[in-house]
């Protein structure tokens, strides 16, 4: 593979050579700005062998470089060993970021070759702003990889299909009403959609063209007289079309987009520059009026409806139940017979998959034990386990795809003796989960304000985490969404009540383990009085945090009473629905502490 990559390097230059540019830039992702992609679009991987979701990749004539963030430091540096390509560090003191080494490692009067289209608009200005004072060339190139990549996959040709009003709570008429009004405020006629869950979330449609995402590939305009949909026609059969068409929706082509936002003259259109990609606002900004900000759709999605969030609380029992099952698999298997970290995570997937309504994971799961799990996003095959045994502690994070919602949990539970140091640390980490879990705060907090809260405890102790804490989640959709987080980098989208999030802190010590518990929580609202708006939040997961990792002394009377809560909650909630020979199992993984 090492030497693979090498050659399509090479080949990679020789393209680069024949339109001149000193240097191409690979962003990691899509025309939607995704996350996880279509196989069409991995070009991370293809150019590199990097698995990661996230990453950017520079080539240059005689250097390659790689830049990711802490979650993915060990893997890529195991990954890129051998290839020739230099791993970077992001969101670290000191990093030097894609830009500033392009203007270090570029002459005055080279050109940096760009896909436009996979680009977003942010991303472009960042590049150009930096790159003009060196006098290096910011130009737009033919997607290079085509001619390097020979059995590259097409865009997936799956069907879309209508996500039943029953789980969606809103009709797509309503979602496109409400998308008009906030853009009338902005004083806009349309917005332009790219990002793929977007797209999925306002038309109550769902596919399968992104692995543990329930997405299809399009773009969308809508505002106050127009909803037009761009997808590949086979995505949508003859029925479904008519329903649109019902609801006022136009089915064009994907590959009319550009052209079609080309011909657009004079109107007022709102875009958000983190997300569409520079193709589609160079294609549309000489002739019309430009508007930018965060994507409306994108806020409207992430306040969950009535029936979303009860959605998500029928998910979460399900996903319990298979949790419990799995860990009741793990106490009788590990010891008794061989099985590995890897075997885990299919074998926790198998539990889920026997719930009603599961529609697959929702992320690759991350299983790692004693000193791997402290890879923070680490991804193993079948040949890569590790046998598990009856010492130190196992860290997984996973979750579900139901039609009802979607999960993600993390958990570290011990199969066997730890040490005081590991207790210690794992306790810490709980401090943190329970602090943001019991935040109060006034309307119009922004995630960075209530970031410390999952931090203290570890602070106080010179420790800290390198990722964030809380990511969006979708309903039914992507396991990571914007537009809030809970972060410490600062973040202009408040958290909202309805927002559903992760309440995920974490502890790594590389080379002996990592820690890191993680529920999933619903923005609410607490209470109004003369001083203001109160938000807090609720806890949607339902699984059993092990209290054998606890010292007790490192918890306060209100951190033991929310666990004991918590933990008669998950009781209640599941015991009805587990087979009767684990009850006695739930109720020692519920014991009082």
């Amino acid at each position: 593979m090492k030497d693979t990559i090498q050659q399509r390097l090479t080949a990679l230059r020789t393209e680069m050579s024949k339109i001149g540019v000193a240097a191409w830039y690979i962003s990691g992702t899509d025309p939607h700005s995704s996350e996880y992609l279509p196989k069409r679009w991995e070009t991370r991987e293809f150019i590199s062998g990097f698995t990661g979701s996230y990453g950017v990749v520079a080539v240059t004539q005689n250097k390659a470089t790689l830049w990711t963030d802490s979650r993915y430091f060990l893997q890529a540096a195991d990954e890129l060993e051998g290839t020739g390509i230099e791993m970077m560090k992001l969101r670290v003191p000191a990093a030097v970021p894609p830009p500033v080494w392009l203007a270090q490692n570029l002459s005055a009067g080279s050109k940096l070759g760009i896909d436009t289209q996979t680009v977003s608009v942010a991303e472009f200005r960042n590049l150009q702003k930096t790159l003009v004072k060196p006098g290096i060339e910011l130009v737009e190139t033919p997607d290079l990889l085509e001619a390097v990549w020979n059995d590259r996959p097409a865009i997936p040709g799956d069907k879309a299909f209508e996500l039943e009003l029953q789980y969606a709570g809103l009709p797509r008429a309503e979602k496109q009403q409400a998308v008009a009004g906030e853009l009338a405020k902005k004083g806009a006629d349309f917005q332009v959609v790219s990002m793929l869950d977007e797209l999925a979330w306002l038309y109550n449609l769902r596919g399968s063209d992104v692995s543990y995402n329930p997405v299809f590939t399009g773009f969308a305009v809508v505002g106050a007289t127009e909803s037009i949909l761009f997808v590949d026609a086979q995505k949508i059969d003859s029925v479904l079309k008519l329903k649109l068409e019902a609801d006022g929706v136009q089915v064009k082509a994907y590959t009319d987009f550009y052209g079609f936002l080309s011909e657009i003259n004079g109107k007022k259109i709102f875009v958000d520059p983190g997300t569409l990609n520079y193709a589609a606002y160079s294609s549309m900004v000489e002739k019309n009026e430009v508007l930018e900000g965060t994507s409306v759709v994108a806020v409207l999605k992430a306040q969950k409806n009535a029936t979303e969030i009860e959605g998500f609380r029928k998910a979460m029992v399900k996903d319990g139940v298979a949790l419990v099952e799995f860990l009741h698999w793990l106490k009788e298997t590990v010891g008794a017979k061989p099985v590995s970290d890897y075997d885990a995570g299919v074998k926790l997937a198998e539990f889920r998959s026997k719930q009603e309504g599961f529609k697959g994971e929702s992320f690759p799961p991350i299983v790692g034990y004693k000193g791997r799990g402290a890879i923070v996003h680490l991804h193993i095959g079948p040949n890569d386990g590790l046998p598990l045994e009856t010492d130190g502690a196992l860290l997984f994070d996973s979750g579900g795809q139901y039609v009802d919602g979607t999960t993600d949990v993390t958990r570290t539970v011990a199969l066997g003796p730890v040490s005081d140091q590991f207790k210690t640390d794992y306790t810490l980490v709980l401090n943190g989960m329970i602090g943001l879990t019991l935040a109060k705060f006034p309307y119009g907090t922004k995630g960075c304000h209530i970031d410390i809260l999952a931090r203290q405890a570890l602070w106080e102790n010179g420790m800290n985490y390198g990722h964030g804490t809380g990511h969006g989640v979708g309903h039914f959709l992507n396991v990571h969404e914007g537009p809030m987080s809970i972060r410490q980098e600062y973040n202009e989208n408040s958290i909202l009540p309805g927002n559903v999030l992760s309440n995920e802190p974490a502890f790594y010590r590389e080379g002996q383990y990592g820690i890191r518990t993680e529920n999933m929580i619903v923005c609410v609202e607490r209470e109004e009085t003369e001083y203001g708006r109160f938000l807090g939040f609720d806890t949607l997961t339902l699984c059993p945090i092990d209290t054998s990792l606890i010292q007790p002394a490192l918890l306060n009377e209100r951190e033991k009473n929310w666990l004991n809560e918590y933990h008669a909650n998950v009781k209640r909630k599941l015991k009805p629905l587990l087979n009767e020979s684990l009850h006695a199992f739930l109720d020692e993984l519920t014991d009082v502490i």
